[in-house]
């Protein structure tokens, strides 16, 4: 892990550690719910692909 992502995941850490839920839980969803919008807006552009549908197929079995 590079040093400079560490010292943010611990600064992270430390922030929810010293803090209430109430607080950094609107942070979190936030991001939680970007990543999905995402990931969603990628696997429509790949179905509309040719072979995509086989290929989220294929993903879809191989995490099961």
């Amino acid at each position: 892990m590079r040093e400079e992502h560490l010292k943010e995941v611990e600064r992270w850490a430390e922030f929810v550690r010293t803090h209430k839920r109430e607080e950094w839980q609107p942070q979190v969803k936030a991001l939680v719910d970007s990543q999905i919008i995402i990931a969603n807006r990628f696997y429509k552009r790949l179905a509309r692909t040719k072979g995509g549908k086989e290929k989220i197929r294929k993903l879809v079995e191989s995490r099961l």
